[in-house]
């Protein structure tokens, strides 16, 4: 098993490149959902003022 983590020598950049792949994909979700939370936010706003454009 401990072969498996240490992949001959290369797991410094395997297990980098895996962090750095799951945290561009957790940030893109972040950014997703705040860039939600805003356009929802601006759209109630809109509708409470009565400005549909």
């Amino acid at each position: 098993m401990s072969e498996f983590f240490a992949m001959s020598g290369y797991a410094l950049y395997v297990w980098s490149s895996y962090a750095i792949g799951i945290g561009a994909l957790l940030l893109n979700i972040y950014w997703a959902r705040a860039s939600l939370r805003q356009a929802e936010a601006q759209a109630r706003r809109r509708l409470a003022s009565g400005d549909a454009a």
